[in-house]
Formats: structure tokens, sequence, C-alpha cells
């Protein structure tokens, strides 16, 4: 959808009450500056990882049974491993999350339903098969990439020693 239509969109959501108008054109521009994929802790673990020598999908479509359509950030097809790196406000961390002061009235449905369609995500994963990887966006780096690792299996031929 191009930035024109997806502006008159939003200003017609305004209009119908569905969606809430911006505080103000700054608050408006930080939050369309929010990406869907490439952020920066899942760029991070990107490099960490393909330096260890793994080799992975990104932010690959999954069509699991029953209609279930799912874009994990990090996919290890071969293995069956997905990997997703969740943000704090979006996916509702226990640790950083907060309750919206500001448009309540939209964001605790939203923010609701992130998280239901995580786990029916995470369900729907591992009734094919999948390990399911959820990382929270302020997890370290060595213990996101040790999670991953650990899901992987370090077994494999592959992945090259990260000591030498």
């Amino acid at each position: 959808m191009s930035d024109l239509k997806r502006s008159h969109a939003r200003e017609q959501a305004h209009e119908r009450g569905s969606y809430p108008a911006p505080l103000n054109e700054g608050r408006s521009r930080n939050m369309r500056a929010n990406r869907r994929t490439d952020t920066k802790p899942e760029v991070a673990l990107r490099s960490a990882l393909h330096r260890l020598g793994y080799r992975y999908r990104k932010d690959l479509r999954l069509d699991l049974g029953g209609g279930v359509k799912v874009r994990p950030d990090i996919v290890f097809t071969a293995r069956k491993v997905a990997v997703f790196v969740d943000g704090c406000f979006w996916h509702v961390c226990p640790e950083h999350g907060r309750q919206p002061t500001v448009n309540e009235w939209y964001w605790t449905p939203k923010l609701r339903r992130n998280m239901e369609r995580d786990r029916a995500a995470d369900t729907a994963l591992a009734t094919a098969g999948w390990q399911v990887v959820r990382l929270w966006e302020h997890e370290p780096l060595t213990s996101a990439v040790a999670a991953v690792v650990a899901a992987l299996g370090a077994e494999s031929e592959h992945v090259r020693d990260p000591s030498g």
C-alpha cells in the first residue's frame, strides 16, 4: 500500500473513531519509525549467528495447517526452528511492558491481540513439528545466541567453533 493510501486510510479511521489520532507529529513520526523486521536486536542476533556459521532465512512466511500463516524473524528450515525477537511494548513483556495510559481503548485490545496471536503461532508451529524460540528485545545478545544454539543443537558439522 502506498504511503498516500495508507495516510488516507488512517485519516478515515481517525474520523470513524476506530484508530486514535496522534498526540503530536513527533509521536506520530516515532510510531511510524517502528519496524516490522530488521530491528536492532534482531539484526544483532542474526549477525552473531552468522559469524558462528549458522545459515538461516529471515522473515520467511510459513504456511501451516489450518490456514495459519506465521512470519518468524529467523527461520532454520532444515531443523524446523523458528525464532522470534519480540519487542517489550508490542508483545507485553512481563518485565518492561506497561499498560498504555493514552488511547487505552485502542492499545489495550491491540496488545492483547498481539499476545493471543503469538500464542496461536506458537501452538500452530509446535503442532507442525517446529521448535519455537521466543526472545525479548532486552535480552543480552550472549543469552539470545545461547538459546538459539541450544534449540538448534550444537552437533552440526556446518557450524564453526566460535573459539577458534
